[in-house]
């Protein structure tokens, strides 16, 4: 059953931001929690690793990740027209990474797994579809979005069914110096196109 809850948890998202969209002063709540629960999020997934390694690569990498697609932006008007997308792309290949690794470790050892850790897998999971959600329906439809979502449910089944397999192969400096680079642009994209899209909307 907590796999099933798990599973659901990233749908919630959505579903929480659809039944809220007709309601103006509701969706300005759900944008102000969006770019709330991002730095959030990635500070929880980055930080936490590289204050253990005392890692300058993992925090570089996520000034990079945060930066790089900015300064491309100012230095080309044609490549801000793609800038955007790619940094969408890399940014949800992370998040898509990180459930592979939270499926993976819901694998039940001898003791099972902790209550404790699988509520804070699905209250993790809630937001992250909610974000994918929210970047990616304004500006690519409900259909892509909702693959998006989809994407990381099917991460966590794909996790669970390899457990330590995957556990053993993602984790290390590299995957975590990657993550905490995705995790950049994921900041990056939030705050520029996320906050264009919605401020688009709104004002329609």
């Amino acid at each position: 059953m907590s796999l099933v809850a798990v599973l659901a948890a990233p749908v919630a998202g959505p579903v929480l931001y659809s039944l809220l969209h007709e309601r103006p002063r509701a969706v300005r709540l759900v944008d102000g929690f969006v770019y709330l629960a991002v730095p959030v999020l990635v500070a929880l997934q980055v930080l936490p690793s590289a204050w253990q390694h005392r890692s300058v690569p993992v925090v570089a990498a996520l000034l990079c990740g945060i930066l790089v697609p900015t300064a491309l932006e100012r230095a080309s008007r044609l490549l801000h027209r793609y800038t955007d997308s790619m940094a969408l792309v890399v940014g949800v290949s992370g998040l898509l990474l990180h459930t592979l690794l939270e499926g993976a470790a819901l694998v039940p050892g001898e003791d099972g797994v902790p209550v404790a850790f699988t509520l804070a897998v699905i209250l993790h999971q809630i937001p992250v579809g909610l974000v994918i959600w929210w970047l990616l329906r304004p500006r690519y439809g409900a259909a892509l979005a909702a693959l998006g979502v989809g994407s990381i449910v099917l991460g966590t089944l794909v996790g669970y069914s390899m457990g330590a397999e995957v556990l053993g192969d993602l984790h290390g400096e590299g995957a975590e110096t990657f993550q905490a680079l995705v995790s950049g642009t994921l900041v990056h994209v939030v705050f520029h196109q996320g906050r264009h899209d919605h401020a688009h909307e709104h004002a329609r």
